[in-house]
């Protein structure tokens, strides 16, 4: 798979807490243009979003982020104002704290409820897994897999690790078969995506990937 294929798995984004409307609409250019997966942008920006690509491109947006603390009913409410702004896709931050607890059917319960708010759009759950011992990337599988998610997210990008082959080769073996990955946070490459793939991820997410692709191939 060459790398303007490799871009069509991968969710271009933007989601530094500074982003203005222009940056966001220039990312979503940038996904109609090289065909990404979808555009990954701020909650604030999906119904202009929406408006900007029509159903071009599917548009994600994030829920509970970046810490995933906030209560159960503010990340459904989140979850429902993004849907009927326009969003195809919700990555919402699993509640860590919950997990550091052990406390794992508190975390199912609020990962099925923020499920059934997305009204069969497809949900990310963000996991963090650089703050997780293997033990408990293990229970994070199992709730996932249960709870009736698409997918489950390595990182948010914005603690202190990222996607890991070792991590996504885990998430593998744990999960069920038909919950997918997406690998995400500190992928600048295609050679890391190529590893990250071949270990078992779907999806990348990468705010760096096209500006790669440019500099390397264009």
């Amino acid at each position: 798979m060459d790398a303007k294929e490799l871009l069509h798995k991968v969710d271009h984004t933007i989601l530094n807490p500074t982003a203005t409307w222009e940056q966001v609409k220039a990312v979503c250019q940038e996904g109609l243009e090289f065909q990404t997966a979808t555009v990954c942008i701020p909650p604030r920006f999906v119904h202009w979003a929406a408006q900007e690509v029509g159903n071009a491109i599917k548009i994600c947006t994030v829920v509970g982020f970046p810490n995933g603390y906030n209560m159960p009913e503010v990340k459904v409410f989140e979850t429902e104002d993004a849907i009927r702004n326009g969003a195809d896709e919700i990555d919402v931050v699993m509640n860590l704290g919950l997990a550091k607890a052990g406390d794992w059917e508190g975390v199912l319960e609020e990962l099925k409820a923020v499920k059934q708010s997305c009204k069969g759009h497809i949900l990310k759950v963000i996991v963090e897994a650089c703050q997780l011992t293997k033990e408990e990337k293990m229970d994070a599988c199992r709730v996932v897999s249960i709870c009736g998610a698409e997918f489950i997210k390595t990182s948010t990008g914005f603690s202190d690790g990222g996607a890991t082959v070792e991590d996504v080769e885990l998430f593998r073996e744990y999960l069920s078969p038909d919950v997918r990955i997406k690998a995400a946070g500190g992928i600048q490459t295609f050679e890391q995506v190529q590893a990250l793939l071949q270990a078992g991820a779907d999806r990348i997410g990468s705010s760096k990937l096209v500006e790669c692709y440019r500099k390397k191939y264009l």
